[in-house]
């Protein structure tokens, strides 16, 4: 029989943690900022955070996120509306500031959408690894079996 961990999540918990990555992905920060914010929060890791989203709480909010993802896509083109809506009124410099913020603003989503790319080929090759390790530790107990064996 199972008795409940003395560290297991409570429903408060867990809507802390979704609530706050939601959040989190309405303003443009990276999940990860929300961990180490709902860890400190909680007194648990970010790793611990990201896991318990991840592995048990991140399927039931996928239209919540999709919706979160929308809505700052919306607020970042009004911006850009607004931004661009009044340029007659501003001078050339002006202009230049603006289009360095965009500048500034595409690069930052090409390197999140990059980082996320490496970290997705960074848990598949930690788990490639250690699969490797698994096949490796077998292979070593075969040729000390075998080495067994010519001895006999």
């Amino acid at each position: 029989m199972r008795g409940n961990r003395q560290d297991a999540w409570t429903k408060d918990e867990d809507i802390l943690l979704a609530e706050t990555v939601l959040r989190y992905i309405r303003e443009g920060k990276t999940q990860l900022e929300a961990f180490k914010e709902v860890g400190d929060e909680l007194s648990r890791t970010p790793a611990a955070c990201g896991f318990r989203w991840n592995a048990a709480l991140r399927k039931n909010y996928e239209d919540a996120i999709q919706m979160a993802k929308t809505n700052r896509k919306k607020e970042q083109t009004q911006w850009y509306v607004m931004e661009t809506e009044h340029l007659e009124e501003f001078d050339n410099q002006e202009i230049i500031q603006l289009l360095q913020k965009l500048q500034s603003y595409y690069a930052q989503v090409d390197d999140q959408t990059q980082l996320e790319v490496l970290r997705t080929e960074n848990r598949k090759l930690k788990q490639y690894m250690e699969q490797m390790d698994s096949y490796l530790s077998k292979i070593e107990v075969y040729i000390e079996q075998a080495k067994a064996l010519q001895k006999k």
